[in-house]
């Protein structure tokens, strides 16, 4: 059976900015500088926000203090007002903002959708079968009351009512969330809250209409817009950008060493990650300063053209 959801009559408090109908994000770690699978993400996002004259927000996703770069966030706006990629408002950081997450967590935990969960890794992958992203959770620590005293993360219960969302890009996607990603973590057991929650409170408190981001994200969708349904919260717009991979077929990371943004050479970067998007810009395009790219690139800007696959950089 479909879990109990909250009552409507005590949703999460959200206070929505007035503006435009579109206003997207773009929403960086900082475990290190742009590279440029990064700026795809970063150009896409931009280029769908302004060629609907919409907003475009920033915000800086740096829950976990163990993989953030010291310096990074201040490195990765430079380079964006470098690449003349101008933002609305402030820019918003997400270790500043666990007063915020803690309210809709504590919102689940009163309607019992919610659970300490003490198992070890090793103990998930020994009882876990194989989902859409890995190991599944299977529920072992479910049946714990949250007002029992147990230390560990917090779980959100997932049933098998099926998610589905069309996306903008990529077409529909389903998921019985129960099946395919099992529970999933909220809040670590080190306090840490969880990206899935984090994501889904700071997109609806900033009113995001639309998210554009690249496709390694795709399949946490149906978890997002799960916990949007049980917190009340509007769903976004979602449009999954192809993603770069490497000679060896691996995502383009910081992970596997990718080369950082070259912001003194603004105009030829961008210049290439529009063309891996599938944009056909003149060649002197490359020349051109970043006002006269930026005025093309949103005018001509034709999100049918981007490739449906996965594409190599190759230089």
């Amino acid at each position: 059976m479909p879990l109990r959801k909250p009552s409507p009559a005590n949703p999460v408090p959200i206070s929505l900015p007035a503006g435009p109908i579109y206003r997207g994000r773009f929403a960086p770690s900082p475990t290190g500088p742009l590279h440029f699978g990064s700026l795809v993400a970063a150009v896409g996002s931009y280029l769908e926000a302004r060629s609907n004259h919409g907003e475009w927000l920033v915000r800086i996703e740096n829950l976990d203090p163990l993989r953030e770069v010291p310096g990074a966030s201040r490195v990765i706006l430079k380079t964006l007002d470098a690449l003349g990629m101008e933002w609305d408002g402030e820019v918003i950081y997400q270790n500043q903002r666990y007063n915020a997450y803690q309210t809709p967590l504590a919102i689940l935990e009163r309607q019992n959708l919610v659970y300490r969960c003490t198992c070890s890794r090793k103990e998930i992958a020994d009882s876990a079968h194989r989902g859409i992203d890995g190991a599944v959770y299977p529920g072992t620590c479910r049946g714990r009351s949250s007002s029992e005293g147990y230390s560990g993360a917090w779980r959100l219960k997932t049933d098998n009512t099926l998610i589905e969302f069309n996306d903008a890009f990529q077409g529909p996607v389903r998921q019985h969330l129960e099946n395919d990603s099992g529970d999933f973590v909220l809040r670590r057991a080190d306090g840490i809250y969880a990206y899935q929650l984090a994501v889904v409170v700071d997109d609806a408190e900033q009113g995001v209409s639309h998210v554009v981001r690249g496709e390694d994200l795709l399949n946490s969708t149906p978890r997002q817009i799960y916990l949007q349904r049980l917190l009340h919260y509007p769903t976004p717009s979602y449009f999954h950008l192809p993603v770069v991979v490497n000679a060896q077929g691996e995502k383009l990371s910081k992970q596997n060493y990718a080369a950082p943004v070259n912001a003194s050479d603004a105009v030829p970067q961008l210049t290439s990650a529009i063309r891996f998007l599938g944009q056909d810009p003149p060649a002197e395009l490359r020349e051109s300063d970043i006002t006269s790219f930026w005025k093309w690139a949103t005018k001509n800007w034709k999100p049918w053209m981007i490739p449906r696959t996965k594409v190599m950089k190759t230089s």
